[in-house]
């Protein structure tokens, strides 16, 4: 029996929501976090749906706090993605290579960070993936913006984000021209968009 001329295309994945957490401590940190929220928009299977304003926070280190090390950009971003969660990470370890990223250093100063923090409520833990993030949920700098544009949020085994954020001990300094970079960042995400849809 041979293969029909024309087989059927397969039934296209649902989008399910994920939240991506970005975070730059070298160079121009707010045109990297910029730019990388279109590089993700851009990824096939991935759109960008929120972004949160930018927060700034001191280094952490494996020691604890390095006031010394560039303070680092922190931002978070609501996403819908067709793609399943080893294929999202590797999109997103993707557009951390597009941006410099090196892992000589655990917990070293970095160019961009992109964490999967949640991925439509799933939990998994395996070799390459821990779903939820395993330290989001005692993370200010991922909480608190991820609260300003999704105040309701959950997270999966710890529950709402709003209970768990006063119990944080991060040192978190709104960015002074967040507003300035996320609706920049929106400018360049609707020019992508206009380029072609990433989903």
């Amino acid at each position: 029996m041979t293969a029909p001329l024309h087989p059927r295309p397969e039934r296209l994945r649902p989008s399910v929501p994920a939240v991506l957490a970005l975070g730059s401590n070298l160079g121009d940190r707010e045109a990297t976090i910029r730019a990388a929220v279109a590089d993700l928009d851009a990824s096939d299977g991935i759109r960008v749906e929120q972004l949160s304003p930018l927060v700034e926070t001191p280094a952490l280190k494996l020691t604890g706090v390095d006031h010394s090390a560039p303070a680092y950009l922190n931002a978070v971003v609501v996403v819908s993605t067709v793609l399943g969660p080893h294929d999202l990470l590797d999109a997103v370890n993707a557009v951390e290579q597009q941006h410099g990223r090196v892992r000589d250093e655990r917990w070293g100063d970095r160019t961009l960070d992109i964490d999967i923090v949640d991925y439509d409520g799933r939990e998994l833990d395996d070799e390459r993936l821990t779903l939820p993030h395993p330290r989001a949920w005692e993370r200010g700098f991922v909480l608190v913006p991820w609260h300003a544009i999704r105040p309701d949020a959950e997270l999966a085994g710890h529950g709402r984000i709003d209970l768990l954020i006063p119990v944080t001990a991060d040192e978190i300094r709104p960015y002074p021209d967040s507003d300035a970079a996320v609706d920049a960042a929106r400018d360049d995400q609707d020019q992508a968009d206009g380029d072609g849809g990433a989903v």
